[in-house]
């Protein structure tokens, strides 16, 4: 009799547990993480972190499909009309530029994460996808100017965490400040979220 109250008291909470972790991830994500899943594998290989990606789209724009920020930025990726412009002429199935179409979207966040992926050298894959997501946030040259600024400073270039993050090369306060705070959220506040959901692999935890 024991045994079957401990067992009903731990499928309880365990339901519990699992209904908490998936009530974090918004609704409207659940019938994206397919699509997101094939193209986060099809571009970054099959063990790519899904869960980072879907954490960085619900920083950008909680899953909104027609978000618009006040500067300009476009739907769930918060894509610039600029950087929408470029990455659809450097990609042919990302030539429609269509920022608020959820596939394009999606096909473009992980394409565009993995483009300054491969330009940014680190000591680990947790620095080198912070430095991702602040290039993503800010634009890979001020990472790369950081950079430099933290080994002139004598830190090192290629540690984000308590080097890079900790220099500025020349950003107002304002946007040094959500820059700093951009991987930090991603990875720390949404990406767990995700992983407790079952949406597979992140970073840095």
């Amino acid at each position: 009799m024991r045994v079957l109250r401990y067992f009903a008291w731990f499928c309880c909470y365990a339901g519990l547990v699992a209904s908490q972790a998936t009530a974090q991830v918004p609704a409207s994500a659940a019938k994206h993480r397919a699509e997101l899943t094939r193209n986060a594998r099809a571009i970054a290989g099959i063990n790519a972190p899904v869960a980072l990606y879907a954490a960085q789209i619900h920083q950008e724009s909680a899953w909104k499909s027609n978000a618009r920020s006040h500067v300009g930025a476009q739907g769930l990726a918060q894509f610039m009309p600029a950087t929408a412009k470029w990455i659809a002429g450097l990609y042919p199935e990302l030539a429609a530029n269509a920022p608020y179409n959820v596939s394009w979207a999606l096909r473009a966040v992980v394409q565009y994460d993995d483009w300054l992926f491969k330009r940014i050298k680190a000591v680990d894959d947790c620095q080198r996808w912070a430095m991702t997501l602040s290039s993503y946030n800010g634009g890979l040259g001020w990472v790369q100017r950081d950079q430099a600024l933290a080994a002139r400073n004598g830190l090192n270039r290629q540690l984000w965490f308590g080097h890079v993050e900790t220099v500025n090369a020349g950003r107002s306060k304002a946007n040094w400040n959500e820059n700093r705070n951009y991987p930090k959220r991603i990875i720390y506040t949404h990406q767990p979220k995700y992983i407790r959901a079952g949406w597979g692999q992140g970073v840095c935890l």
